[in-house]
């Protein structure tokens, strides 16, 4: 329980980096607020960090590049949903 509680505060530090640097790695405007960003890369890094868990590349010597991409990949996917559903036809 307490690494999972480390990870969610973890989550909260990195997230708004990880929604940040994945709406810069979408080409184009995405229609998609601030909070929003955040939110998402919030979920991103906690739900990468689980997957990173699982895998045992969460705690590696040095940089965990291998979570980092976890969570800037799932943080991608999550702005483009996020931006895609806001879109008025």
């Amino acid at each position: 329980m307490g690494r999972i509680f480390g990870m969610l505060l973890a989550s909260i530090i990195i997230g708004p980096i990880i929604g940040v640097i994945a709406r810069l790695l979408i080409p184009g405007r995405q229609n998609i607020t601030v909070l929003k960003t955040i939110g998402v890369g919030i979920a991103a890094a906690f739900i990468g960090g689980v997957i990173a868990l699982l895998f045992k590349v969460d705690s590696t010597s040095g940089i965990d590049w291998w979570q980092w991409a976890i969570q800037i990949a799932l943080g991608v996917i999550g702005v483009g949903i996020v931006a895609a559903g806001g879109k008025k036809a």
